[in-house]
C-alpha cells in the first residue's frame, strides 16, 4: 500500500452537548478504496462533512498529502482535489447534463473576467478543453445520448452516474461517495461496483465511501472502518470485519 493521501487523527465533532463523532482516526492511501460503515446514526456522514469542508471539526487533525486541511471550506477542499457526492443526488436539475459537467470545471478555467468578456484566445481554448473533458465523461458514463436533456429528467440511476461524472471531471485526488448505491436496483449496483473499480484503476483516484449495502462494500473495499455511536469499533480488511463479533453485535444486537 502506498503512503497515506489522507490522514485523520483524533477527529471529534460536537453539536452543543452532543458528541456526534468521538476520536476517529484512519488513513486512506493513494488509489485505495476505503469504506466507512455502521448503523444509522453512527456518525458516518458527519465524518464526511468534516472531511469535505461542510463542517469545521471541534477537534482533531485532517492532513491531505501531508498538509493540514481541517476546517477549510468546501470550495477550498474541492480546489485541493477532495470532492463528494451526497445521499440524494444534488444536481443542477434545470441545467442540461452537459451543462452540469461544464459548470463543475469552472475552477480549472482560470481565464479571468476580461478574457471571458473579450472572448480572447485563452478563454476560447479553456472552453474547448472543458467541452472535450465533458464529452469524455459523457462517453465513459454512457450518458452521451442525454447530453442536452435537463438533469432533473434523468432516471435516478443516471442521475447518480452524472453526479459521479461531475466529481470526476474536476480531476480529484480523493472522491467521497455518500451511499452511492442508495435507490439503485441490483443491475445498477453491479454497474456501480464495476465503475468504482474503474475509477481507481484507470484514473488513480482514491475513494472513500459510506454504504449500507454490505455486498457492495465487501466486494470493492480494501479496508473498512466500522463506527457505532460516533466511535470507531473496528477497522480492517473485509474478511476480518465480517467475522468480528463486535461488528456483528453492533448491527444485529444481542439478546
Amino acid at each position: 500500500m502506498s503512503a497515506a493521501l489522507l490522514r485523520v487523527q483524533g477527529l471529534c465533532m460536537r453539536f452543543g452537548g452532543l458528541l456526534a463523532v468521538d476520536d476517529i482516526a484512519f488513513d486512506v492511501a493513494a488509489h485505495e478504496v476505503f469504506a466507512i460503515i455502521g448503523p444509522n446514526g453512527a456518525g458516518k456522514t458527519t465524518v464526511f462533512n468534516c472531511l469535505s469542508g461542510f463542517y469545521k471539526p471541534s477537534h482533531g487533525t485532517v492532513a491531505l498529502g501531508g498538509h493540514e486541511v481541517a476546517g477549510l471550506s468546501s470550495h477550498v477542499m474541492a480546489q485541493k482535489g477532495v470532492v463528494r457526492t451526497f445521499q440524494n443526488a444534488r444536481l443542477f436539475k434545470r441545467l442540461t447534463v452537459l451543462e452540469n459537467l461544464l459548470v463543475a470545471q469552472h475552477r480549472h478555467l482560470q481565464t479571468g473576467l476580461l478574457p471571458g468578456l473579450l472572448k480572447l484566445r485563452s478563454y476560447r481554448a479553456a472552453e474547448r478543453d472543458a467541452l472535450v473533458a465533458a464529452a469524455q465523461w459523457l462517453d465513459f458514463m454512457d450518458l452521451r445520448s442525454y447530453a442536452n436533456r435537463p438533469a432533473g429528467q434523468l432516471a435516478y440511476g443516471h442521475q447518480r452516474k452524472l453526479e459521479i461524472a461531475r466529481c470526476m471531471v474536476t480531476r480529484p485526488r480523493l472522491l467521497l461517495l455518500d451511499e452511492p448505491a442508495a435507490g439503485l436496483n441490483p443491475r445498477e449496483k453491479d454497474g456501480l461496483r464495476q465503475l468504482i473499480a474503474q475509477l481507481r484503476t484507470e484514473f488513480g483516484v482514491a475513494i472513500l465511501l459510506i454504504e449500507h449495502d454490505m455486498s457492495l462494500v465487501m466486494g470493492i473495499s480494501d479496508r473498512i472502518l466500522v463506527m457505532d455511536h460516533g466511535k470507531s469499533i473496528a477497522m480492517g480488511v473485509p474478511e476480518a470485519i465480517c467475522a468480528n463479533p463486535v461488528v456483528i453485535k453492533a448491527y444485529l444486537g444481542e439478546e
